[in-house]
């Protein structure tokens, strides 16, 4: 990657042939914000390991790459002549939109810092970067409300204070600042008991020491960190993190259209109803972040700001276990040998499970994306499937609510037709599929796939991870639920249980037909207990079941 052929840098050559910058121009920043891309990726799953404080908050290694892919989207849509400026200001407004948990809205603020001090320079010497790290460790303080020692506030710190004396030497000064956080990441278990106990360093302050990485590669051409094998980092972190947040239960994030005046009583109100609060940007639009029991009391009070949007809601405890399924899962992609020509309109499916991607490959899927509840996949993602599959139209099924928005991002980001059925289960994704037609148009495609998904009614059997009430009483943890249109509809003591209780709430007589989608903690007698229950009660309904392997829910359940 070093030296490239035309770069914007101003630069001596050093004895041994390579080049060190004494400034930085548009393409070094952008190539800076490449390979920070490229070492997030490669660590990642390191970094989720790391993930144990404040609580498992979606992991922060995957959090933290999904914040720079936006990023690297946004700089993918400028031409290669931009300006320092342009190039800051998309960094600067792709982490704020792409921005994913604490960490990285966090990171968020910190490249905003960075890039803010710069403004329209023509090149970033020594004093702007020492300016543009102090700026960033202010500006990410100022986005917490209880900023804590021993995370990456305190790696942004330390790199700062070591950079502030190297003024005149942009090589000394990147290399200081990299090595002082490196020692203050060393130190974050002393501060935090969480980490010391788990046997780790700080996961959030290991993901920007790699930024500081990616800054001296660039600057001075020092060798980049391999991620070290994941067997070396304790795997009892994550069981741990599995077990449940010992904080509030839930994530919630959005936009905030808002008035910058009213920000700081939002934030007062915040502060109230939940911990790990972070709230970023400017001029009149904010990313927001809490973790909280109060869902409806977090979403209401920005109401008083301004409008939220593309707001996203997270059970922390479900949210580790399911990501890290799909991050361990592995779906098939279909031998090229297998697939057709490519149709005039291609469908492309977010989906968890082996079982269910096979069934949605033999429906006509022509590209799968691995994606769930809480692991939403990366626009990037679905941008790499859209172009896989050859056709100059697509219809993509997100197969879920929470992948809606990251889904309608696609069509602006590519320069083919897309149209997005709202599936909102994977049921939904197969009664879709049964009008698709890939002679149509994906407009055509996308209005009878929208109505065949309608015509289902689903539900989803899970288990209760605390306790708490609703219509049908008290739920205590560990209870086994059926949720369907309208919240919970039905508490048992065994999964057989929830799911014919369930079915039975959500049968009518029109119904014909239930399917079954057996997951994780199914099993051959519990399937049989469903099965012999509906040709007793609802000798009627026809019934079909299929494997599906999704992680969480034992049993999908679809009637039509």
């Amino acid at each position: 990657m070093r030296p490239r052929p035309g770069a914007d840098r101003q630069g001596v050559h050093c004895s041994i042939g390579g080049v060190v910058a004494t400034s930085l121009g548009a393409s070094d920043l952008r190539e800076v914000v490449a390979t920070y891309l490229e070492l997030l990726r490669s660590h990642r799953e390191v970094l989720n390991r790391l993930n144990v404080y404040p609580v498992p908050d979606g992991d922060t290694g995957t959090n933290m790459t999904l914040t720079v892919e936006s990023v690297s989207i946004g700089l993918a849509a400028l031409g290669e002549d931009a300006t320092l400026e342009a190039v800051g200001q998309a960094i600067s407004h792709g982490s704020l939109m792409g921005a994913r948990g604490n960490s990285g809205v966090i990171l968020s603020q910190i490249l905003r810092g960075v890039v803010e001090e710069v403004g329209d320079a023509e090149a970033v010497d020594a004093k702007t970067l020492a300016a543009a790290l102090a700026r960033a460790d202010e500006l990410a303080r100022q986005a917490v409300v209880h900023p804590v020692e021993g995370t990456i506030l305190t790696i942004a710190r330390a790199a700062a204070r070591a950079a502030a004396p190297h003024e005149d030497d942009l090589v000394e000064l990147v290399r200081a600042a990299r090595d002082e956080a490196t020692k203050a990441l060393a130190h974050t278990p002393e501060q935090l008991p969480a980490l010391a106990q788990a046997g780790v360093v700080d996961a959030g302050g290991s993901g920007l020491v790699l930024f500081f990485d990616a800054l001296c590669h660039e600057v001075a051409g020092d060798a980049l960190p391999e991620a070290p094998p994941l067997e070396s980092v304790p795997s009892h972190v994550h069981e741990a993190a599995s077990a449940g947040p010992l904080g509030p239960t839930y994530e919630v994030m959005f936009l905030l259209e808002g008035d910058d005046a009213r920000i700081p009583a939002f934030r007062e109100v915040w502060t109230g109803l939940g911990e790990s609060i972070v709230i970023v940007g400017g001029q009149g639009l904010y990313n927001c972040h809490i973790h909280t029991d109060d869902i409806g009391g977090a979403i209401e009070a920005s109401l008083d700001a301004g409008r939220p949007r593309e707001i996203r809601v997270t059970n922390l405890s479900d949210q580790v276990l399911e990501e890290r399924w799909v991050r361990e899962a592995t779906i098939e992609r279909l031998p090229e040998v297998a697939r057709p020509p490519a149709p005039a309109t291609s469908v492309v499916a977010v989906v968890v499970g082996e079982g269910v991607g096979r069934i949605f490959y033999s429906l006509g899927v022509r590209e799968l994306v691995a994606g769930g509840q809480s692991m939403n996949p990366a626009t990037a993602d679905l941008v790499k499937a859209v172009a896989a599959t050859g056709s100059p139209e697509m219809v993509i099924l997100p197969n879920n609510k929470n992948v809606r928005l990251v889904a309608e991002r696609v069509g602006d980001l590519v320069d083919r037709v897309v149209r997005v059925v709202p599936t909102d289960s994977v049921i939904e994704g197969f009664a879709a599929l049964l009008a698709y037609d890939p002679a149509a148009t994906a407009e055509e495609n996308a209005a009878a796939m929208t109505a065949s998904a309608q015509k289902v009614t689903t539900g989803e059997v899970t288990r209760a991870v605390r306790d708490s009430e609703c219509d049908l009483g008290p739920i205590h943890r560990g209870d086994w639920i059926g949720l369907g249109p309208g919240g919970v509809r039905a508490v048992a003591d065994s999964v057989s249980g929830a799911a014919r209780a369930l079915i039975a709430a959500l049968a009518r007589p029109e119904h014909e037909l239930v399917t079954l989608i057996e997951g994780d903690g199914s099993s051959p007698a519990n399937t049989r207990r469903i099965t012999d229950y509906l040709a007793e009660e609802f000798p009627h309904l026809a019934v079909e079941v299929h494997h599906g392997g999704q992680p969480l829910y034992p049993y999908y359940v679809g009637l039509e």
